[in-house]
Order: C-alpha cells, then structure tokens, then sequence
C-alpha cells in the first residue's frame, strides 16, 4: 500500500452516510473529492483545504477524471505558506502537465515574495529576486538596471524616492526588458507596473498595529506582475515587453516625507502629500510615467491599492479600473477564461479632480479615512497614464492576499491576478 495520501475525483456522489451533498469521502488509502454540479471547482478547492486542515502533508491525485483546472484548484487549496510542494500531479488524457508545472513555477514564487517576512524581502532584494526570476527562463533575452536611492532624484522619480526615503533601506526601480526578437529597436508591445511596497507602516499617518500586521503583503503587486510575466513566457510569448517595480518600505525617520509636503513630477504636476498612506499612488505614477515612456500600446499596472476596493468587491474578486471600456470586458473575460474573479469598478476622467489641493495641482487623497466616498476610483484616476487611458488597465487587487485562513484559501498569498496579467499579455501584446 502506498505510504501517500491518495485524492480521487468522482462524478458520483458520495455515499450518504456521508451526508447530504458531501463534496467528500474517506477511505484506507485517502479520500475522494465528489464533483457537484455547480461551483465545481470552488468545491474541489474547498476539498483540498478540509484535507490539509486535517494535517495531511502530501496528496497525490489519482485518475482519469482529474483536468488541468481541477488539479490547480486542487493544488491552490491545499499548500499553505509552510508547504508549498505537498501536491502530487496525475498524468492522464485529461490533463496539461506542463501547464501546471508553469502555474506552480510562478505561483510559488509569488508565495515566496509575498509571504516572505519585511527583512528578508525588501526594496532592493525584491528588485533583485524579481530579475533573477525572469532572467533564469530566457537568459539571451532579459537585460534590466536597477535604479536606486538618489539616483531616483536624478532620473527624476521623485514618487518612489518620496515613499522610501523614511527608510535605511533605499527606494528602488527596477526596469526589465524583456526582447525575445533578437533585435534591439524592436518596438515595446506592453509594459507591466508594480507597486512594490515591501512593508507599508503608513508612514506618519500610521496604521494600527492590526492594520500593520500584514503590511508585507504590500509588494504583492510587483510579485503579481512578475509571476504574470514568468507565465507568459513560458507560455511562449514572443513579444517584446518591459517590467517595472516601483519598490519602497514606507517607513517613519526624520528624513520621511510627510503630511503637507508637495511633490514635483517629471512631469510637472504637482502634488500635495493629506495622506502618507496613500503611497501606493505615489510610487506607481512614477511606474506608468516610465511605462509610457516606452510607447507600448498594452499598460497593465497590479497594486494591493485601497481598502476601498475590498470593500467593495471582498476577497473574493480584484477589482479593474480603466479609461479604455473595452480593454476592461476584454480583461474581464480573460480573467473568468483563467478562473480568477475580476469585476471592473467606475473610473471617468472626472476622478481624475477628486482629491483637490489649495496648494498642488491635485493631492493623493482626501482628508478623510480610507479616501472618502469613492476612494479606489479616486485612486485610479490619480495615475498619469498616456493616450487618455486607451491601452491601460489597473488592478486593484482585492484578493491577492488573506490574513487568515478561509473556507478555500490559507493564509496568506493566493496569486489571485497572476493569470489574469498572463493571459492579457498573450491576447493583447
């Protein structure tokens, strides 16, 4: 008899002394995941989490009834951010074992960066870890720099060198090019920001010590942009495409920037600091600044942004933001395609003069807790994007991450986006 655990899916109920509409059964080898009609694959992801509450370790799948998305889902549910290989892949007809190589390839790394502590994963070694990342699967075609401390004030972004300067550990940008063309003037077809906030205190407008706790999470938008791209590679994307990282701790020092403090732009606007929490904005303006810089047609930029956008989708969804109203049913239905939920949330250029200054051409938020009404559509529009939005879409990513465990999810890192961006790239690039 095998010493592993053994996951069978069925079509079959289960027997009834398992009651009534029992998504799970038990034998001496392991147990059986019985398949419902509706929310399948949310079942099986809540099969695998009921499994590894149960202090399983290691499953291995087993079947012909298993496919390549129910053996994610599967996988999803189950590893935790102690274990992280605990699951065991079935080979059949049904199912793309490459596929879920690449799935799991990026989204352990995400896990990693996200679930990693502050002191381990900070600005410079976020920037670092990300380029070696895309650098080991096509080494011939990625060349980046990293822009770092001061040198942000010369190249004038002046965003992330505002967020980061409070801290020992400086700022930094991280800019990848990615050109598996071979050739140099080859034409950039998309370019992906992310906010890299690698611990977020909320600087001298400070979060409380509950609100603190998981503020390492706030890199996950670089780590989802990162991973997206790992996964577009491997997917086989031939397309040309830069990625930065706009990475920060934003911390509290006598050299951090504070409330009433203006910031200029490289491009000239100028804007007032009501809130040092409202980082995000800051540094990702300085991001898609450079993004447009490249003249790629496709922007798509990924934050853990607002606590608005959570509440107005829950953990459940990330939230979609964009000018350009078909990009953002386009990315919507490339979302449902990869099984991530995304729902698009208002954003007109009028958000654009919700937060006014007396003092600065605009401030990066209202005076009032979480931004006032409408705060992650007041968020987005804070963002100087080019071409009026055509081309660009933002990510607010709402369920990126979970401070405790749930009914399908562990704590921590879900990689909720990392598809999405993926499968953008592919479709639109």
């Amino acid at each position: 008899m095998s010493e592993k655990f053994v996951v069978q899916l069925s079509e079959h109920a289960a027997p009834s002394h398992w009651g009534e509409s029992a998504t799970l059964s038990f034998n001496e080898r392991g147990a059986t995941v019985h398949l419902s009609e509706q929310e399948t694959l949310k079942n099986v992801q809540k099969a695998a989490r009921t499994i590894a509450n149960q202090g399983v370790k290691y499953v291995e799948l087993a079947g012909d009834t298993w496919c390549t998305e129910s053996q994610w889902a599967f996988y999803q549910g189950f590893v935790t951010p102690k274990l992280l290989n605990g699951v065991e892949f079935v080979d059949n007809a049904q199912s793309d074992l490459q596929e879920l190589a690449h799935l799991k390839s990026s989204a352990t790394w995400a896990r990693e960066m996200v679930n990693g502590t502050a002191d381990d994963i900070y600005p410079e070694s976020l920037a670092e870890k990300a380029a070696e990342f895309i650098q080991s699967l096509a080494p011939e075609h990625v060349s980046y720099q990293i822009i770092k401390g001061d040198a942000l004030l010369e190249q004038q972004w002046i965003g992330i060198h505002a967020v980061g300067r409070g801290s020992v550990r400086p700022p930094v940008l991280l800019e990848l090019d990615y050109n598996p063309t071979g050739d140099d003037n080859a034409p950039v077809s998309a370019a992906l920001v992310g906010k890299g906030i690698t611990f977020d205190s909320g600087g001298y407008s400070i979060k409380s010590s509950e609100g603190m706790l998981g503020m390492k999470c706030d890199m996950g938008g670089a780590a989802t942009v990162t991973a997206g791209l790992a996964l577009a590679i491997n997917r086989g994307i031939e397309k040309r495409i830069k990625l930065f990282l706009c990475c920060a701790e934003n911390l509290i020092s006598g050299h951090a920037y504070k409330l009433g403090d203006i910031l200029t732009y490289k491009n000239g606007t100028t804007v007032e600091i009501v809130n040092t929490d409202a980082e995000g904005r800051l540094v990702l303006a300085d991001g898609l600044m450079a993004a447009g810089e490249t003249g790629a047609p496709l922007i798509i930029d990924a934050a853990t942004l607002t606590g608005a956008a959570l509440v107005a989708v829950g953990q459940e969804y990330n939230a979609l933001f964009a000018l350009d109203k078909e990009l953002a049913r386009e990315v919507e239905g490339f979302a449902s395609q990869e099984m991530e939920a995304a729902w698009p949330l208002p954003l007109e250029k009028w958000h654009q003069q919700n937060c006014p200054s007396p003092y600065a051409d605009t401030a990066n938020s209202r005076a009032q807790k979480g931004g006032g009404y409408g705060g992650a559509s007041n968020a987005a529009g804070f963002f100087f994007v080019p071409n009026d939005g055509k081309g660009w879409v933002h990510i607010d990513l709402a369920a990126a991450f979970n401070m405790g465990s749930t009914s399908q999810w562990a704590a921590g890192a879900t990689t909720q986006g990392m598809r999405t961006v993926a499968r953008t790239l592919l479709e639109k690039a």
